[in-house]
């Protein structure tokens, strides 16, 4: 695996991230998808420590050799195989209290996508796999041959927000009837023929394979709570940043971020507030990617950053 460059993941609106994080010598935090190591490489360029998680192998090989072949990274970092929804066992394990900055570039990284045995492409043939963690749990071959037809229909339609959910879960139910759907390119095509020729919204695939994706690792799950818990380790005037890449992350963030920021979650009948609710957070706004770094980098398209800033104790620690 090369390490000499950012080949494994290109990382997405990192001088935004670290604009917004403010990165200082001897501070703290915490990148919950590691990746490449592009975000964490900019904090520890600061100075400042890290404590980063990823659930794939590959990326915690990669990264820590980069981390490895800068001298200056010495014993600024902590590479832990984890989902950073387990943030709190993976800080508590480090005897990590606060922190100052986190970062959550979620979804799916660029050697993921390009690697052909990780079944993330629509465009690549390869197994039906899509596990983000290689080494065990449900495949994107055990959802799409073992799902029910109801089962299909609902994770198409509200995971890839897929308006032939229906037709598309019907196909699949025949074909598998005569033998199993095994590869990438065969689910791609089969959802093809679902789709009008006329019906422009990208590559036909797109939605489904996100939606199975989802599912087969759960990226829905927790990840409110997740967001919650750790803006609850922030120090005061610490900053969580959030990278979505679809519709569904973005909204579940934009929502948690937006109940942290009021300060009162009364029904608007009452006439006092008798929820006690304080803000915990000031939203400092949401981007995306400029056109420079579009044209270096087309996955950045979909990519919606959000920053929040910790101004209160008023949550509680996660």
């Amino acid at each position: 695996m090369d390490t000499s460059d950012n080949t494994y993941h290109i990382p997405v609106m990192l001088k935004e991230v670290l604009d917004a994080l403010e990165p200082k010598a001897g501070g703290i935090y915490f990148d919950g998808t590691l990746g490449g190591g592009g975000h964490s490489a900019g904090i520890m360029d600061a100075g400042a420590s890290l404590i980063a998680t990823d659930r794939d192998d590959s990326a915690l090989e990669f990264a820590g050799k980069r981390f490895e072949a800068e001298k200056r990274y010495n014993e600024l970092y902590r590479l832990v195989k984890s989902d950073f929804k387990d943030y709190s066992a993976v800080l508590d394990g480090a005897k990590i209290d606060k922190v100052d900055g986190v970062v959550l570039d979620l979804g799916v990284s660029s050697y993921q996508i390009d690697t052909v045995e990780t079944g993330f492409s629509y465009r690549i043939d390869g197994p039906l796999d899509m596990r983000m963690d290689r080494s065990g749990g449900r495949t994107a071959y055990d959802v799409i041959n073992g799902y029910s037809e109801k089962e299909l229909v609902k994770i198409f339609f509200e995971y890839g927000e897929e308006r032939f959910s229906r037709k598309i879960a019907a196909k699949i139910i025949n074909s598998r009837k005569v033998s199993p759907i095994k590869s990438t390119l065969e689910l791609a095509e089969l959802i093809k023929s679902c789709v009008p020729y006329n019906f422009k919204d990208g590559h036909p695939a797109k939605r489904v394979f996100q939606a199975v994706r989802i599912e087969v690792n759960g990226e829905l799950d927790r990840l409110s709570e997740a967001i919650e818990g750790l803006i609850g380790r922030l120090k005061i005037g610490g900053r969580i940043v959030v990278i979505s890449f679809h519709s569904l992350e973005d909204r579940i963030t934009k929502n948690i971020l937006r109940k942290l920021a009021t300060d009162c979650l009364c029904d608007k009948s009452l006439p006092i507030c008798v929820c006690g609710h304080k803000a915990s957070v000031k939203l400092l706004g949401k981007y995306k990617a400029g056109n420079e770094e579009l044209e270096r980098n087309s996955r950045a398209k979909s990519a919606t950053l959000r920053i929040a800033e910790k101004v209160s104790t008023n949550l509680r620690r996660g």
